[in-house]
């Protein structure tokens, strides 16, 4: 390296100088010389406290993370003589795991004699995807494993809290052509 463009810590040019130089003033500050781009002609470095930058960087990080949702996967089981109260509270269990954030897996397993039945379980399942259709997106329809049924439900796309908007219609022209 012959000749570098170097920035102060102020952010001011300095000016293209030779790289012992640059070095030499950001020793004179107690700095560190940080190439920045090293493929311009000629590179551009900085003087700046790389420790504090590092720090700086790292601090950006973590309050990135701590506002940084993560869904969580909650299960409700179902049965396939499940009783009207029993299916009305599991599916309100559902909406507020929904309306949370968190991803939903309703499950129904199959007993003994219950496995002849499934098409009782498959009713369950379509009713309840049904029922919150509004409130959720379909992830995986139902599917047998063995002997449970399962299918997954994801929140919709919209915040939780937040109201549903109304459609938005395209701007109609003012004058419309006379067809012939």
């Amino acid at each position: 390296m012959r000749e570098v463009r170097v920035i102060d810590d102020q952010g001011q040019q300095i000016g293209v100088i030779a790289p012992f130089e640059a070095l030499k003033m950001a020793r004179e500050k107690n700095m560190d010389l940080v190439e920045i781009s090293p493929t311009a002609q000629p590179p551009v470095c900085r003087i700046m406290d790389f420790g504090k930058y590092l720090y700086e960087l790292e601090k950006k990080e973590r309050a990135a993370k701590k506002h940084q949702k993560t869904t969580v996967l909650k299960e409700v089981k179902f049965r396939i003589n499940v009783d009207e109260h029993d299916y009305q509270t599991k599916k309100n269990h559902v909406v507020r795991f929904l309306e949370d954030g968190d991803k939903v897996k309703a499950t129904i397993f199959f007993r003994g004699r219950e496995m002849t039945r499934q098409s009782l379980g498959r009713q369950v399942l379509e009713r309840l995807l049904n029922d919150v259709a509004d409130k959720a997106i379909v992830e995986f329809r139902p599917r047998q494993e063995g002997n449970t049924l399962h299918a997954i439900l994801a929140p919709n796309a919209k915040k939780p809290g937040e109201k549903p908007q109304k459609p938005v219609t395209p701007p109609q022209p003012v004058h419309q052509a006379k067809q012939a």
